[in-house]
């Protein structure tokens, strides 16, 4: 420090310059590096939020005064350096000189600091104090809080704003995609116990648009079952059939004019859901090789398909044109779930697909209304049967041969819903036209009768405390002009219980349980999941089935079995 030439004054005293400036600062903790700014009216005010009170309040500005004193007074003598530059003075200290020399400058700083209110705004002018600001917790320990000078004062604080760089076509191309990879084994424990499931499913799909009113969507999924490779016990044509198989999903443009909507590609069209069966989903196809235990965004089939779909306040409309249908997967013969008569019994000669062409489009129509909290809808479709029919080759005395093939069927129905609260109100009707089932008659021709049916169901889903949710359903067959040679009743009923809730924040269980009410014929099916990560599902479960060989779900009762599941989705 250099020495202050002496004053000229002959008395002790002391000589005082005050200088006090106004100050507004934006922290508390400067953080090893202070800014100070003059006061800016168009500045906004920080915002503090308190972590003990749910609400926030604008903050007063925090003003500082600095007082800054010059004057000499005498202290004890200290050694002089010898040959310095000059002497070393702490702050709040005082040094004598020997006598005869000048009397040191003493400088000291008084701070002192107050809040001053901003002035509010008056009704016809804009308080720029009261914008939006940076929101500041509370009750924190201010060293953590504020810890670099873009956390006082903002990233871009004395820099330019760089233009961002486009993102390069290859990286464009890779990026915005999502999906999942899951991996599943099942083991079939029932006589004899066998491998049946080590699959492992890989699904993409990416979404954009070329303009606000044109979008799109693609998707694919790829499914590789290592059962087939590891065992020889499934014959050669479902170990073929099962082992690999890349499916083109959802692959649409989507158009907007108005109030119109047109949707053209391979798409979902779904009509009705309810839990565990299918029932108003008429237009799906589904891939039934695993009966209906997938989940069921992975058992629907896209299909080829034009929708046109327009909505006006509570009403809906919707147009659906299918070209050249998508079917039902079924399998082949000597599979868990093919879904044959006389199972063990019979012969299958591979499956007819012929129908599936331009002149058997499928078409049909939608309409919906909401009304009083009530969503109505109904509809009508033509189709080619997605689900196969078993016809049965040669003469009444032959070995039993069967060949699925497809009719073409007509279906009326329609849906509704109503939310109660905690309760919610489903249900379905459908009645089909054109179906065929099979008889016991040997003489009847194709081991076939044509038969009416209206099936419905309602259902109830109730939210029970600690996140916990129950479904309970109903549901009903009804054949028309039922033929005593038919192995079902001219009633067919049936219910199911479905309960789900949490354990803890990451474990889930779960069980559904459908049987019949004609007979003993049921399946059941419990299953625990944790969310182990984000992202991240690990699932046990079992799928048993229990009833006679005529039952919808006893036909499986060699299928019963335990498996596992791991998923991560992204």
């Amino acid at each position: 420090m250099t020495k202050v030439a002496p004053m000229s004054y002959g008395i002790r005293g002391v000589y005082l310059i005050s200088l006090k400036a106004l100050l507004v600062v934006r922290s508390i903790s400067f953080a090893g590096e202070a800014q100070v700014q003059l006061p800016d009216a168009a500045k906004p005010v920080p915002v503090i939020y308190d972590a003990n009170e749910d609400r926030t309040t604008p903050a007063e500005p925090l003003m500082l005064t600095l007082s800054l004193a010059m004057g000499t007074s005498p202290a004890r003598p200290v050694r002089e350096p010898d040959d310095r530059a000059g002497a070393v003075v702490s702050q709040g200290e005082n040094v004598e000189r020997r006598l005869g020399e000048e009397k040191p400058l003493l400088l000291s700083v008084s701070p002192s600091l107050s809040f001053i209110s901003a002035p509010a705004a008056k009704d016809h002018e804009i308080n720029l104090s009261r914008e939006p600001a940076p929101v500041i917790a509370a009750g924190n320990d201010a060293e953590s809080e504020f810890t670099s000078r873009e956390a006082l004062f903002g990233d871009d604080l004395g820099q330019e704003q760089k233009p961002s760089k486009p993102m390069p076509a290859w990286k464009r191309l890779v990026t915005g995609w999502r999906g999942f990879s899951q991996l599943e084994i099942a083991d079939t424990y029932t006589d004899p116990e066998h491998l049946s499931k080590a699959k492992l499913r890989t699904e993409l799909s990416r979404t954009g648009q070329f303009n606000e009113n044109i979008k799109w969507k693609i998707s694919g999924r790829f499914d590789y079952d290592a059962a087939y490779d590891l065992s020889s016990f499934y014959p050669h044509a479902v170990r073929q059939d099962q082992r690999y198989q890349f499916f083109v999903r959802e692959n649409y443009l989507d158009v907007s004019a108005g109030d119109f909507d047109f949707r053209l590609g391979r798409q979902h069209v779904i009509w009705g859901e309810m839990v565990g069966l299918f029932f108003a989903d008429v237009v799906s196809a589904k891939d039934l090789r695993e009966f209906v235990l997938p989940a069921f965004d992975i058992l629907r089939i896209p299909q080829w398909a034009a929708r046109a779909e327009y909505s006006k306040g509570d009403s809906h409309a919707e147009v659906v044109w299918i070209p050249v249908p998508t079917l039902d997967e079924i399998g082949k013969p000597g599979a868990d779930f093919y879904p044959g008569p006389l199972r063990g019994v019979a012969t299958y000669l591979p499956e007819d697909r012929s129908g599936r062409n331009i002149a058997n489009s499928n078409y049909g129509v939608r309409l919906s209304h909401l009304v009083n909290g009530w969503d109505i809808s109904g509809f009508y479709y033509h189709s080619l049967d997605s689900s196969p029919t078993f016809y049965r080759i040669g003469g009444p005395l032959d070995p039993p041969v069967f060949q699925p093939r497809h009719d073409e069927i007509d279906q009326v129905g329609g849906t509704l819903s109503k939310d109660f609260g905690s309760i919610v109100l489903k249900g379905e009707l459908i009645y089909t036209d054109g179906r065929k089932f099979n008889v016991t008659r040997p003489t009847a021709m194709n081991g076939l009768v044509r038969q009416n049916t209206l099936d419905y169901v309602i259902g109830l889903d109730f939210s029970l405390p600690a996140e916990t949710r129950l479904n309970l359903q109903f549901f009903q067959r009804v054949f028309f002009t039922h033929d005593p040679d038919l192995p079902l009743d001219r009633l067919e009923n049936g219910a199911s219980i479905l309960l789900n809730g949490k354990l803890s924040p990451k474990i889930e269980a779960q069980a559904l349980l459908i049987h019949s009410l004609n007979r003993s014929d049921w399946m059941f099916r419990p299953r625990l999941s944790w969310n182990f990560q984000p992202n991240w599902r690990w699932a046990v479960g079992a799928d048993v089935f229990g009833g006679p060989p005529i039952g919808l779900f006893g036909r499986f009762d060699h299928a019963d079995r335990v498996y596992t599941e791991l998923r991560y989705s992204f």
